[in-house]
């Protein structure tokens, strides 16, 4: 992209003038990494203002730079400068423009519950096309989205971008950002229902991946919500594939079947198979190994290969993915001779149940330690009452609750009749608890929301190994 396209944009820069048929060089939020030649832009925070380091990218020989309106008496004499209402919004807007100079397809993902997974997935399925680019750690917000586009270049066959969201209106800007081809609608769930009220606003919320669509786009969804669909329904009239695994809901449920409205919902356009003990799906005639365990992880990796589908792939082809997802994630580790599911990253209610029935569904006896499921408002203790019920339900041989507070104790109540039932207020707390009960080739499941940091517990439990 050249500089011309940002005079086309924000007009002539102040301070010094520029070759509008200068290639844009690698843009640089961060002072402290900027590069000679980068564009810098400041962004403004709570706690920060980028424009205090202007000098200080000039001296390391920022190309130019995006100043806002009203702070450029902070830019130093002889660096050429854009001013912008927003640092941050043209931030989003040079991303956009970026993006509409790739030839690669970009797949947007969104959901309630395993987008990281999701997009993981979505990156092996497509590593056949060649170099595929995709979201970093948690860049899934309005700085990470354009950070990830501004990443893509020409050696890029496929770009996944990954758009999280805390409130209505967040995936429209970062789906009008990067105008995806695809868009992935992983699960409506319960995550963040404290601050938007009801599973409705959600699927709503999460609907707006569509904002920046093509209109030639597709939407990959999971079969069998009535509300995803009725929330869809509102927004796109574009196309739609949907997914389903045979025997789980969406596939052949008749709970699923019809809209609140009492109108059939649309079939499953693939389904797909467990077979070899929940190793291996089947998918018409191409049976693929499984690279992460679970049902959920199945259904995932089904909307994954519909978006390979979609860009040529053959899914007969998919017998040798390799997917690497972020610590705290599907993180399988042995310590002393037990088996520890590592889930420590994140929780919502949906992703306890579906690590739980992925524990219960190993060898030996089976432990967790489960804490708080943060932001679920009105109905936190009802649904850590529901989480609790289902350890109760599934027989765990042992339970530790992390939470000294209301969720803690509805949790304790609800799994009453536990064999082995402890709760304690901190992750360290914990761990004398575990080496009192555990012993070599049983099977222990940490699960919890991040501010919990369950991941703490992980070295005490080496320690005492």
């Amino acid at each position: 992209m050249l500089l011309s396209r940002l005079i086309e944009r924000w007009g002539a820069p102040i301070g010094a003038t520029v070759d509008p048929d200068q290639p844009l060089g690698p843009v640089c939020t961060d002072s402290r990494q900027l590069a000679a030649g980068a564009l810098f832009v400041p962004l403004v925070g709570e706690r920060f203002d980028g424009h205090a380091f202007l000098s200080e990218a000039a001296r390391l020989g920022a190309q130019a730079a995006l100043v806002q309106r009203g702070r450029e008496g902070a830019l130093p004499p002889g660096l050429a400068a854009w001013l912008v209402d927003d640092t941050l919004v043209a931030y989003q807007e040079l991303g956009r423009l970026w993006r509409q100079d790739l030839r690669a397809p970009v797949v947007a993902v969104t959901g309630s519950a395993g987008k990281t997974t999701t997009r993981e997935l979505i990156r092996a399925v497509l590593a056949p096309l060649g170099p595929v680019l995709a979201s970093s750690g948690n860049e899934n917000n309005d700085v990470g989205v354009p950070l990830t586009l501004l990443r893509a270049g020409a050696m890029n066959r496929a770009v996944v971008v990954e758009m999280g969201m805390r409130g209505l209106g967040e995936i429209d800007r970062l789906s009008r950002c990067a105008e995806p081809d695809i868009a992935v609608i992983t699960n409506i769930g319960t995550a963040h229902i404290g601050r938007l009220g009801s599973r409705a606003a959600i699927a709503t919320a999460k609907c707006e991946i569509t904002a920046g669509l093509r209109p030639d786009g597709l939407v990959v969804i999971p079969a069998g919500d009535p509300l995803l669909e009725q929330a869809l329904a509102r927004v796109w009239s574009g196309r739609v594939v949907r997914v389903a695994l045979a025997g789980s809901g969406g596939a052949n449920s008749e709970a699923a079947s019809t809209t609140t409205a009492g109108q059939a919902l649309p079939a499953p356009d693939a389904i797909g198979q467990l077979e070899a003990e929940g190793s291996v799906l089947r998918l018409g005639e191409a049976r693929i190994p499984l690279p992460l365990e679970g049902e959920h992880n199945a259904r995932n990796l089904l909307l994954a290969i519909a978006v390979a589908q979609e860009l040529g792939l053959d899914a007969g082809r998919l017998d040798c993915l390799e997917v690497a997802l972020p610590g705290g994630r599907s993180r399988r580790q042995s310590i002393g001779g037990i088996t520890v599911l590592d889930e420590t990253y994140n929780a919502s209610p949906e992703a306890v149940l579906a690590a739980l029935a992925l524990l219960q569904r190993q060898p030996g006896r089976h432990f967790a330690v489960l804490g708080t499921m943060l932001e679920l408002g009105e109905q936190s203790l009802a649904l850590h009452r529901q989480v609790a019920e289902w350890a109760r339900e599934l027989e765990l041989d042992g339970l530790v609750i992390v939470d000294g507070g209301p969720e803690g104790e509805a949790m304790l109540t609800a799994a009453a009749g536990l064999p082995r039932l402890r709760r304690v207020s901190n992750p360290a707390e914990a761990a004398p608890v575990l080496r009192e009960w555990l012993a070599p080739g049983d099977q222990l499941l940490l699960k919890a929301s991040r501010g919990v940091a369950l991941e703490q517990l992980i070295p005490l439990l080496e320690l005492a190994a």
